[in-house]
C-alpha cells in the first residue's frame, strides 16, 4: 500500500538533534511565568497595524525569555460579531502563523467582549495583563468600564495600546486603564518601533512583574521606561 504522506526524505539524525534542542528551549504553557492576553482590533482600518504587530510578536517572547518565559493568547475580533481567541501558546513562530491567517475585515468594535472573554480566561487560571492595541471605541462607555472593573477584580492589569488621535477612544481607553490600574500609551500610526517598545514592556511585565519592568525599562528607556514610572505611581 503506498504511503503517500510520508516524507519524502528521512530526516538525519542531525536534523531531529537539532529539532529537539530548538523545541527544549520553548517551554511549555504550564513551565510559562507569564500569561498575557494579545487582544487586537481587526476591523478593517486595521490591517496595516496587524501586519506589523505578526512581525514584531516575537520580540514579546524574546524579552520575557529571561523572566521566565511566556505564554499568549491570541484574540481579535472584526466583520459582523466574529470573535475569535486561539490556544495558549508559548511559541513565536505558532503565534506568528495564526496571524499571519488572518484579514482584517469591516465591523464593529468589540473590546467589551475582550474584557469580558478575559474574566473568564482569569478565573481559570492567572492572568497578568491583557495587551490591548485598537484606534476606535464604538460601544458604551459604561459597559466597558463595569466589565473593566470585574476585571480588576480578578487581578489583571489591562495596557490600553492606542493607535491614532481618537478623542472618544482615548477617553474609554484610559479609563479602563484607571480601573484596572493599568497603562494607557498613545502611539503614532505606522510606528513600528513604538508598538515593538510599548509590546515587549508589557511581556517584561507580565512574565516578571514591575521590578522585572523597572530593570528593563532602565536599560531600554524609550517607551518602556515610561510604562515602567506608569505602573511605578500606582503603587
Amino acid at each position: 500500500m503506498a504511503k503517500d504522506n510520508l516524507p519524502a526524505q528521512r530526516s538525519s539524525a542531525r536534523d531531529i538533534d537539532a529539532f529537539l534542542k530548538q523545541a527544549s528551549r520553548v517551554p511549555s504553557v504550564s513551565q510559562a511565568n507569564g500569561r498575557l492576553i494579545f487582544a487586537i482590533d481587526a476591523t478593517m482600518s486595521r490591517q496595516a497595524t496587524w501586519d506589523r504587530a505578526a512581525n514584531i510578536q516575537s520580540d514579546m517572547f524574546a524579552v520575557a525569555q529571561s523572566a521566565g518565559g511566556l505564554a499568549v493568547q491570541l484574540v481579535y475580533f472584526r466583520g459582523f460579531g466574529e470573535f475569535q481567541a486561539s490556544a495558549w501558546t508559548t511559541s513565536a513562530g505558532v503565534l506568528a502563523r495564526q496571524m499571519q491567517g488572518v484579514c482584517c475585515l469591516s465591523g464593529g468594535t468589540q473590546l467589551c467582549r475582550v474584557l469580558s472573554h478575559a474574566q473568564s480566561e482569569a478565573r481559570r487560571a492567572k492572568v497578568g495583563v491583557v495587551v490591548y492595541v485598537g484606534d476606535c471605541f464604538e460601544e458604551s462607555a459604561d459597559v466597558a468600564a463595569n466589565e473593566a472593573a470585574k476585571l480588576s477584580l480578578l487581578g489583571v492589569r489591562v495596557f490600553m495600546f492606542h493607535e491614532g488621535n481618537d478623542a472618544t477612544a482615548r477617553a474609554a481607553f484610559q479609563e479602563i486603564a484607571r480601573l484596572t490600574n493599568g497603562v494607557y500609551a498613545r502611539f503614532d500610526p505606522g510606528a513600528a518601533k513604538q508598538l515593538r517598545e510599548l509590546l515587549t514592556a508589557a511581556a517584561v511585565y507580565a512574565a516578571g512583574g514591575a521590578r522585572a519592568l523597572k530593570n528593563y525599562g532602565e536599560t531600554a528607556g524609550g517607551e518602556v521606561l515610561r510604562l515602567s514610572r506608569q505602573l511605578g505611581e500606582k503603587k
